[in-house]
């Protein structure tokens, strides 16, 4: 059954689940005020986006989902459901775990991004990064006939310096593809805790509050899924834990 309903996302949306976590559309009058109870105090977990940090729910709740994620048909976001934990303001089944999104799809080249992996810090280092990426890995590239949606490529970007995004992506079969320097500018980076590309300012550049990233770009296509990557992430997903990115 999917969940698209009035979600502007360009394909069909299910809720995704296993035994251990549960993956479903993102609805702020539920999940915002138990994810900003917690986010607000950790801006590092923003440390290498261009979005937030966000103090109030309303800064969340406009900034975030309304500003970007909602008028973009390419962008879904998902809360993590943690299953192995006590039912929740949040959802029946567990605690809210964190929140994780497709962005960057095309029905057109039939390919997404994972992206916005934001994993309360209670919950890292546990099974729920892995479970969760691996459900949604599962969706994109399985073929239609088995549940999916036959995508040819799921696609992962992040910060030249975020070491352990790069370490977990590859470890869940990712490959990197290369690096495009200076990405990204972080407007005011220096004020909201940005993480800078270690490299010098350009020359005659307006000044260093506005931070710069230099992306890495990995992927998983569908011939890696069809040659062991689907094996590969069923037994990651069982594991008991994992490094979260």
């Amino acid at each position: 059954m999917t969940l698209s309903g009035d979600l502007n996302f360009c394909f069909p949306v299910r809720e995704l689940s296993n035994e251990r976590v549960k993956i479903t559309p993102f609805k702020a009058s539920i999940h915002s005020s138990p994810f900003c109870a917690i986010a607000p105090a950790h801006p590092e977990l923003w440390a290498h986006m261009p979005a937030g940090p966000f103090q109030t729910v309303q800064d969340f709740d406009t900034d975030f989902l309304q500003a970007i994620v909602h008028p973009d048909p390419g962008m879904v976001l998902f809360a993590i459901i943690d299953k192995t934990k006590p039912s929740s303001v949040a959802d029946e089944e567990g605690e809210l775990a964190g929140i994780m999104s497709y962005m960057n799809s095309s029905s057109v080249n039939l390919c997404t991004e994972i992206g916005y992996i934001v994993i309360l810090p209670p919950f890292q280092r546990t099974h729920v990064n892995s479970n969760a990426v691996g459900l949604l890995l599962q969706y994109a590239l399985e073929l239609p006939s088995h549940g999916g949606l036959g995508l040819r490529r799921v696609q992962w970007q992040c910060s030249s310096m975020n070491a352990p995004s790069i370490r977990a992506a590859e470890r869940l079969g990712f490959k990197k593809e290369g690096v495009m320097k200076w990405h990204r500018v972080y407007h005011r980076g220096n004020d909201t805790g940005k993480v800078h590309n270690g490299r010098d300012f350009p020359r005659g550049s307006h000044g260093e509050q506005d931070y710069a990233r230099d992306t890495v770009i990995l992927s998983h296509c569908w011939d890696d899924w069809e040659q062991g990557g689907r094996e590969t992430i069923q037994t990651i997903m069982d594991r008991r834990h994992f490094q979260s990115r």
